[in-house]
């Protein structure tokens, strides 16, 4: 990490993470500080990199997207070609929440939202009909117990 992070810093991520739509004096007086140093100090983190792109959370359950998978892909190819066609494949799958390379025994793992078991078959049947995998194992989520985008800001050491 190339910026300091001090306790003020934490304060001001914390109540971001929290409620971005906050207005500058309501952050301030939550953090102790005065508006100025507040936003000093949020341009030095976003031109840091530290705060990203700031957007709005949707209940997914609320607009009809009832299912939650988790599928687990094996595959037997591993050529730059391949997974040039299976990133693109999932950056234009609107339905993956989250993909991520693994270690170990399966290659990958999705995160995918729809409106149903049918809705997945949908998004399964163009996934591999776009890339050849190996395997798939889909697994339906029946309760999401936590969810969250907040980091644990307590962990970070001064500096």
């Amino acid at each position: 990490m190339s910026v300091r992070i001090d306790d003020t810093d934490r304060k001001i991520l914390a109540e971001l993470q929290r409620d971005a739509s906050q207005s500058l004096d309501e952050i301030a007086a939550r953090v102790g500080s005065s508006k100025t140093p507040v936003w000093n100090r949020i341009r030095k983190l976003k031109g840091a990199g530290v705060i990203g792109q700031q957007t709005v959370l949707l209940d997914a359950e609320a607009l009809g997207f009832e299912a939650t998978f988790f599928v687990l892909i094996r595959t037997s190819e591993h050529e730059a070609d391949w997974q040039r066609k299976f990133l693109k494949a999932l950056r234009d799958r609107p339905e993956v929440q989250e993909a991520h390379r693994l270690a170990g025994d399966i290659d990958y793992i999705l995160k995918v939202r729809v409106k149903n078991a049918r809705a997945y078959d949908v998004f399964y049947q163009t996934l591999i009909s776009e890339v050849r995998v190996h395997n798939v194992t889909a697994l339906l989520s029946m309760e999401e117990i936590k969810s969250t985008t907040m980091l644990p800001l307590n962990a970070l050491i001064d500096g």
